[in-house]
């Protein structure tokens, strides 16, 4: 009886490509969807300081909601983050007057790599961003 040996050549870089795919295709989804998120982090806590500063220097509400919008815009596109919707909220009569409080609130929804696309629905698949960032409007402006 003969016996044939087989050689082992070769598998050990099979095995690793194997292992290689394995934990690596997993690892790049992770850290992909964490650069989203904290980008969008950024993103929304700048467009909550700069849009409540905004607020608080307008002579009238509805200009301070323009501006506000407006700063936020800016300060999401500088990040890359596309949409986001910004609450306002005074603490004051008239609104803005000079010591009363302004709170801006900017949220995001990021839409996950691939998981994101899957689901119909647009809150699935998305994890939701929140900045608020409350501002004093100075207590020495001058009515116009």
């Amino acid at each position: 009886m003969s016996r044939r040996w087989r050689s082992d050549a070769g598998s050990a870089l099979v095995e690793f490509t194997y292992l290689a795919i394995l934990l690596m295709v997993p690892l790049v989804y992770v850290l992909i969807s964490v650069f989203l998120v904290q980008s969008a982090a950024f993103g929304t806590t700048e467009a909550a300081r700069q849009a409540s500063r905004a607020f608080a220097r307008a002579d009238s509400y509805g200009q301070g909601q323009q501006r506000a919008t407006a700063a936020a815009r800016l300060a999401l596109r500088d990040q890359g983050v596309d949409g986001g919707q910004v609450a306002i909220d005074c603490f004051g009569t008239p609104c803005p007057a000079a010591g009363s409080r302004v709170r801006v609130t900017v949220t995001h929804h990021v839409k996950l790599p691939l998981l994101g696309s899957l689901f119909s629905d647009q809150r699935r698949g998305t994890i939701r961003v929140q900045a608020s960032h409350t501002e004093h409007v100075d207590r020495f402006k001058s009515p116009r």
